[in-house]
């Protein structure tokens, strides 16, 4: 039976080993998550014994994690915006970037519940719920429709909707972006596919490898999937209604020359970690 101390020695070196960049950082995740054990824990009571099916555990997720499996995926949960999520490989790992939506997004929705009691949100492609849920948890007048093109993804969203307790303001559609769509929204939010098709393969193998390719093509030049969010998204959205997205970098020009011509304005942004301006939010003209 080994120790906590040297079960985190083992998984630096094993990582460090494999070239995985932030070997020290993966490695102390794994151990603690796997272990039940805390940074405390590893400082104050270093020598405590760790039992065969825990290290066990640790020792297989090393193996993932030196393939090249995120260490989010190989523990099958993800914290967005203080909520735990359950992961999929029909979903993305929702990262904290796109927390920049959500903070961009949640003033609007409680302005709008301060002036008509609710607030009726669209999430599109909504992957985990990892948007759709941070806004309803942070607002509970507020009640959502969330919809994706993978049966898995949104298997995984309502799971995580029940997980939370929030199960009863959001439901699930299965739609090609609007195409299932019904109604009209307050806000319409989204996170879309923005990487051109000829740069996928050059993205790092923990997203190529293991986030789903649909998740991540935007088309020839990454933008396609806000040509239909422009072109249909004010036939779904209420009177004083807006329309949100995520962008990657560099591309706030093109979107917003998109957006422009279906007759939007842009209407404000929020920054990511790194400064890059990631969410816009756009009003009808």
């Amino acid at each position: 039976m080994t120790t906590l101390s040297n079960l985190h020695r083992i998984a630096r070196l094993r990582l460090a080993d494999a070239g995985i960049a932030d070997a020290a950082l993966d490695a102390r995740v794994l151990v603690e998550e796997l272990t039940g054990t805390t940074r405390t824990d590893a400082l104050a009571r270093p020598e405590t014994p760790i039992d065969m099916r825990a290290e066990a555990a640790v020792q297989a997720a090393l193996a993932r994690r030196a393939a090249g499996e995120p260490v989010h995926r190989i523990l099958g949960a993800r914290e967005f915006y203080g909520l735990r999520l359950a992961l999929s490989p029909d979903t993305l790992e929702p990262r904290p970037d796109t927390e920049a939506l959500v903070e961009l997004a949640l003033p609007f929705a409680k302005s709008a519940c301060d002036a008509r009691g609710t607030c009726r949100i669209l999430d599109l492609g909504t992957g985990t719920g990892a948007i759709a849920l941070a806004l309803l948890s942070a607002e509970p007048r507020a009640s959502a429709v969330a919809t994706d093109i993978a049966p898995g993804a949104l298997a995984t969203a309502k799971a995580n909707a029940e997980a939370l307790g929030l199960a009863g303001r959001i439901a699930f559609v299965r739609s090609d972006w609007f195409s299932e769509v019904e109604g009209t929204f307050d806000l319409i939010v989204s996170n879309p596919p923005y990487i051109p098709s000829a740069d996928i393969g050059g993205l790092s193998r923990e997203v190529r490898g293991f986030d789903p390719l649909r998740a991540l093509d935007g088309g020839a030049d990454g933008l396609d999937p806000y040509r239909i969010i422009a072109r249909d998204g004010a036939a779904h959205l209420a009177p004083d209604g807006t329309i949100m997205v995520e962008i990657g970098a560099g591309q706030e020009s093109d979107v917003a020359g998109i957006f422009a011509r279906h007759g939007f304005r842009h209407a404000d942004t929020r920054r990511d970690l790194g400064g890059h301006e990631r969410a816009h939010a756009f009003l009808r003209q």
